[in-house]
This record gives structure tokens, sequence and C-alpha cells, in this order.
């Protein structure tokens, strides 16, 4: 009798194993086909910057003294990329015409060239990169619709139009008409047009294609990835999702699409994942940011770092607090992983098309071990693996390949996070 129980559970259990796979082989085959780096890569990511007063050019010098001060091992310069929009509303204009016709300043209008000058020379000193984040940070016939009452009308009323950053969030978000909420994507027209006139803008300004895109607030959909690939945009930088729609209370909604590093998207670009902050004027300190650099390391995976240009553009205090928080941040994280690399996003984006082996492992017991590792980031299925035993399973597994895996180990090489 209780040899046929045990003969039952050894049939059983690797049924029960079978099914829980089969359950989730769609976010466990999306971990399997992220790309596993093999040495630790930190990238400092600001959005918003843009046209705007003097005072944001000397931000981006001082950003520019800042991130030179720090190299990595092969004498690379600590790199921010730039989230460029192009324009912003003329409220001035916009005033003059009874609040009924849109107009613009972008970043061409000769008021704006010490900005240039600023973004050129972090260029040429290698720690800037450039993405394009939008031609306006809104969508100009959503945002005249919003002007007809309320605080969309006082802040034009009030303000030159460079901070868009005090618009309502719903606004903020180019690829959909926010003005009513839920806000639903633009006609696929009407984005092609708009892709066309942003990247050809980013030309006219740079004298280069826009490589990398960011969409704004991270809500956007496949015909924006498609218009955008038609202008030259190879990279799209993501929160790990696809938001497509702003839902009744205005938050992002409608995920259709869950992303990993490498994958590509509808337009045929390569997708690359942001999602660690670092908003110093928002209280997150170095110690809580490297700790998610940590963990994203022993993933196999980069550090795109999401910061916002408000953090050195806003009060002298805060502008102070955000540069000494910046310089504390790379200065610790060189001296915890003295392998560490700085490069741009676009430069990342080429490693993983080349499979630069390199800088991407491609041995399948370097995979497996950092597979293994990934797979815990699945809660439920992390869950139910722990009761039926086949985390012990895993768990054996790891222990097997661990030491020998050069994945993680090349990560961590020289340093930790203790």
């Amino acid at each position: 009798m209780n040899i046929a129980i045990s003969l039952w559970w050894l049939v059983l259990i690797p049924l029960v194993w079978a099914g829980l796979l089969l359950a989730y082989r769609a976010p466990l085959a999306r971990l399997w086909r992220e790309p596993v780096l093999r040495r630790p890569v930190l990238i400092i990511e600001s959005d918003d910057w843009g046209p705007g007063p003097e005072p944001h050019a000397r931000a981006l010098a001082s950003l520019t003294a800042c991130l030179g001060r720090h190299r990595d091992a092969t004498g690379s310069p600590a790199v921010m990329t730039l989230g460029l929009v192009l324009a912003h509303p003329d409220n001035p204009r916009i005033r003059e015409s009874g609040f009924q016709r849109y107009a613009r300043r972008t970043l061409l209008d000769p008021s704006f060239g010490s900005i240039l000058d600023a973004i050129e020379e972090g260029l040429r000193r290698g720690v800037f990169g450039l993405q394009l984040h939008g031609l306006e940070h809104l969508w100009p016939a959503s945002f005249m619709t919003a002007a007809a009452d309320g605080p969309v009308r006082e802040w034009i009323a009030s303000t030159p139009g460079h901070d868009t950053e005090a618009l309502p969030p719903p606004l903020q978000s180019r690829w959909v008409d926010g003005s009513d909420l839920p806000a639903l994507p633009h006609p696929k027209t009407e984005v092609e047009v708009a892709a066309r006139e942003e990247t050809a803008l980013f030309r006219d300004c740079f004298g280069e294609t826009a490589s990398v895109a960011v969409p704004p607030t991270f809500v956007w959909n496949a015909e924006v990835e498609r218009a955008w690939a038609k202008g030259g945009v190879r990279t799209v930088i993501t929160p790990g999702r696809r938001y497509t729609q702003r839902d009744e209370e205005g938050r992002p909604a409608a995920v259709d699409r869950t992303i990993s590093n490498g994958q590509q998207s509808d337009g045929g670009q390569l997708y690359l994942v942001r999602d660690i902050y670092c908003e110093p004027s928002r209280g997150h300190t170095p110690e809580l940011v490297l700790s998610q650099i940590h963990e994203h390391f022993q993933l196999g995976r980069p550090a795109l770092l999401e910061t916002h240009r408000f953090n050195f553009t806003g009060s002298p205090e805060e502008r102070e607090k955000s540069l000494d928080m910046l310089d504390q941040l790379l200065g610790q994280a060189l001296r915890h992983w003295p392998a560490l690399r700085f490069v741009s996003s676009a430069n990342l984006a080429d490693r993983y098309r080349e499979q630069d082996a390199d800088w991407v492992d491609q041995s399948v017991r370097g995979r497996w071990h950092i597979w293994l590792q990934r797979t815990k980031s699945i809660p439920r299925f992390r869950k139910l693996a722990k009761l039926t035993g086949l985390a012990l399973i895993g768990w054996l597994l790891l222990r097997l390949t661990g030491e020998s895996s050069q994945a993680g180990v090349a990560l961590v090489a020289g340093g930790s996070r203790s």
C-alpha cells in the first residue's frame, strides 16, 4: 500500500510541476529570452530637457562637470541621456489669439541658443546622449481643448510655457487625447504626421537622426512605434510594460504588452527597460538607488535610472541637493562595482543587437544560472513553486551551476553591496 502511494506521488508531483511550468510558460520564456549582461552597466536618463530659460543652460553645464568627474575602468565618463522635448507652447501668442490658436516655440529659436550650446558641449565631452521625448510634452489639439477654462487656461495666462511639468498628467501624455477621460489614442494618420514632424525637427536641431525615443509619461502604442521607425528610431525606452490609455482617474492603463530588455517592438525597434527612479528632490537617496542597482546587476540587467529636469532646475537648494546626490551616487557605484561601465542607451542597444560576446553572456550555463534567479520575480509562480517543491529543484540546480557561472560573477567582480 505504501509502495503504491509512493509511486502515485512520484507520478503526480512531476505532472504538477509540468502543469505549473506550462501555465507560466509566457513569462518564463520571456525571462529566458532576455539577454544576460556579463558586466554591470549604469545609465542616468533625464527627461524633459528642451526650450527653457537661461538657468537651464547653466544646469546642463553643472551636470556636464559632475558627470565628467566620474570615469569607469575604461576611462569613459558617466553618461546622462537627455530626453529632449523640442518645443513648448508659446503662451504669450496663445493669449494674444484669445486662447483660440495654438502656437509653439522650438529649440531652434535663437533665444534658446545657450541651451543648444550646453547640450553640444556635453556631447563633445561624452557625458550626454540624445533621446527624442517628443515635439512637445503634450498633444496640441488636446491642450487647446483643455485651455477653454480651468487650470490649463490659468497656466497659459500666467506662464511663458516651458514648464509643462505643471500641467495635469493626462495632458502630458502626448500619444493620447488627455482632454477627456478615459484618454484614448489618436487616429493612426495623425500619429504618423506627428512622428514625422518631430523626427524631422530633431534632425534639424542636432544634425542627426533620433535613434532612441522615450514616450512621454510612458503612454503610447504600436502605431507610435511604427511611425517612429519610419523616422529612424531604432530603440524605445520603456518602464517594462506598454500603457496605451489613461483611465477615468487619469492613471496610465490598458497594458497590452509586458517588455524585457532586448525584446523587439512592433516597429522593429529594440526595447530597453528603465525602472529605477532617481529623483533627489523627492527624497530618493544614494543608498535606496544603489540597492535597486544591485538587484539589477545580480539578474544580468543594466541599471537605467530615471530622473527629470525639475531636479536640476528648481530652487538653488534643490539644484545643489540633486547634484550632490548624483555625485555621491556615481562615486559610490564605482567603489562598489569597479567593473562598472558607463555607456549611452543607444550604445547599449547596439551591444544587444550585435550580441557582443564581450558584453552579452551567450553560454547556456551562464544564462541558466541567471534565469533561475529571474524566475523569483514572478510572484504567484514563486509561491506555487515553493508549495509544490519545484523551488527546491531550482535551488539545487542553482547551487550546482552557480560557482561555474560566468554571469553574475562578472557582474559583482571587484565589489558587492553590503
